[in-house]
């Protein structure tokens, strides 16, 4: 069934890399280089820098533990990038409308959109701290 009405477009506009790029956090060139990297390869330079300012341990969050919602949340929001509805995104996912409304509210995926996250904050917590206290490992 495609839509045509724009009421029901409501994912629209959704993109991770333009609101990365409009945060100046990523450019043309950087995205270049991403793509020829492997999944695996960039979450692995990822949790190298973040933790490399801190002699290489990450104190107080269980990555092991934490790796199914940060995984979820990554599959979340590309899902919302990348399908025209949030019916669609759910079909997507392979999971109902509502659970798709719910875990986007447990995520705070739709926020992410539309709220601006200032430049080394993260969007787990207000203030950009990345707590273990919102991140709970039965997740």
């Amino acid at each position: 069934m495609t839509y045509t009405n724009k009421k029901y477009i409501t994912t629209k506009s959704k993109s991770v890399i333009i609101k990365l790029q409009d945060e100046a956090k990523v450019n043309d060139e950087l995205l270049s280089l991403i793509s020829g990297l492997s999944l695996e390869d960039l979450i692995a330079v990822k949790l190298e820098l973040a933790c490399h300012h801190v002699n290489n341990r990450l104190y107080g969050f269980s990555i092991w533990k934490q790796a199914n919602r940060i995984t979820k949340e990554a599959i979340l929001k590309f899902a919302i990038s990348t399908t025209k509805s949030k019916k669609d995104a759910a079909r997507f996912l392979g999971i109902t409308y509502l659970e798709l409304k719910q875990v986007l509210k447990k995520f705070n995926i739709d926020n992410y959109f539309k709220e601006e996250t200032p430049i080394g904050h993260s969007i787990y917590e207000p203030g950009g701290s990345m707590s273990t206290k919102s991140l709970s490992p039965s997740e």
